[in-house]
């Protein structure tokens, strides 16, 4: 699937691009001595096992990721052990991006040596990737233990994270904090809900939408009713354009802040220090979970650390690393059955009752049409 600005801030294109060099393709270093290429290899045995490919990511000895805070479900964690397990140095460009940005970046740079290795999406905009032919294929070791309906049939993309929709609200300058889409309709909140980004390029601001269409007797097959409720919001002058981050609240421009949970939850950790006393609730009326998803850039300058970066979020070390940061791991099931899963982080998710259900693809790409052709006229003026 929170932070600087989370994943939702505007790339700057022309400014990286011209930085950028031009006819980048994998060297020696992603082959191996029998001709193997990374840059096709559709799981660690295809390549030659994992010690194969953990050599040939550290003859690259790069990788190039974008869109990844450090503080967005524990990124930060993740980055640090796996440069310390491998040596293998990662660069983050454009941390505050969107998952728009990052599909940008993969078209405008293509051939590229600055092109990203690697993709965290959310999931309609896994989706629309792999349909524009961008993803390369790769299976994991556990690709068979992630579920069903949460994976790409070739591998391009696999959910790897995920939580649910909540209200996060500063009690401090907020009387009463809000726990339903309901309550944010009252008038005593005029001017302080927020989203973290745009919805028609933000993962998290998307979730926000759909959960309120949920709210408001919409469903998988219909986000309109959140499209109508965000305008009613904006009518009655309680919803603030202003894009919520942790410096936005800070400031006290986003006191009331709809985000993923584990990214609300990770700021109550990180506020307690700084005076705020950030309530985070998952809406009854609007429970929607989504993953964001992994990929690997078909056309990656480094494919062997693109795939052993893979390899190392879908281990038992990179999975609870994620659980640590609030985040729900996809191979959460599988891992508790293993008897692998982290107890201890799992025991502080936030509560949640009932089974989430996922919207399939086909639901996703409707619903991202509609909120491109509606989400500027319900939220203008």
């Amino acid at each position: 699937m929170t932070v600087s600005l989370p994943r939702t801030a505007v790339f700057v294109g022309a400014a990286a691009l011209a930085l950028s060099a031009c006819g980048a393709a994998p060297d020696d270093a992603s082959t191996t001595t029998d001709g193997k290429s990374a840059a096709t290899a559709t799981s660690a045995e295809a390549f030659g096992g994992m010690d194969a490919l953990v050599k040939a990511a550290k003859k690259e000895g790069t990788l190039q990721a974008i869109a990844l805070p450090r503080d967005w479900a524990n990124y930060g964690a993740l980055i640090d052990g796996f440069e310390k397990k491998y040596g293998i140095k990662i660069e983050v460009e454009n941390p505050d991006g969107s998952s728009q940005d990052e599909i940008n970046a993969v078209t405008s740079r293509k051939g590229q040596d600055r092109a990203p290795d690697v993709l965290d999406l959310g999931s309609s905009f896994a989706l629309s990737a792999a349909q524009q032919g961008l993803l390369a294929p790769y299976k994991v070791a556990d690709f068979a233990d992630i579920p069903e309906g949460q994976k790409d049939a070739q591998g391009r993309w696999y959910n790897d994270y995920g939580g649910y929709i909540s209200i996060g609200c500063d009690a401090k300058r907020v009387k009463t904090c809000p726990t339903t889409f309901e309550d944010l309709l009252k008038p005593q909140y005029k001017g302080q809900v927020a989203l973290n980004g745009n919805p028609t390029k933000s993962g998290s601001a998307f979730g926000g939408v759909w959960a309120a269409s949920l709210a408001s007797g919409g469903s998988f097959d219909d986000i309109q009713p959140g499209l109508d409720f965000f305008a009613e919001l904006k009518k009655n002058g309680n919803y603030t354009p202003v894009e919520s981050t942790p410096a936005t609240v800070e400031k006290g421009e986003t006191p009331i802040s709809i985000d993923w949970d584990y990214l609300n939850a990770g700021y109550a950790d990180e506020f307690k220090s700084k005076g705020l006393d950030w309530q985070v609730a998952v809406p009854s009326d609007g429970k929607f979970s989504q993953y964001y998803s992994q990929a690997v850039n078909k056309d990656a300058p480094h494919p062997a650390a693109a795939r052993l970066w893979q390899e190392y979020l879908y281990s038992a070390e990179g999975q609870n690393l994620w659980l640590k940061g609030y985040a729900r791991p996809a191979l959460m099931t599988a891992m508790e059955k293993a008897g692998t899963l982290d107890k201890t982080a799992a025991a502080k998710l936030p509560e949640v009752s009932g089974t989430p259900e996922f919207p399939t693809e086909a639901q996703q790409s409707k619903a991202k049409e509609v909120l491109g052709q509606g989400w500027g006229k319900a939220v203008s003026g």
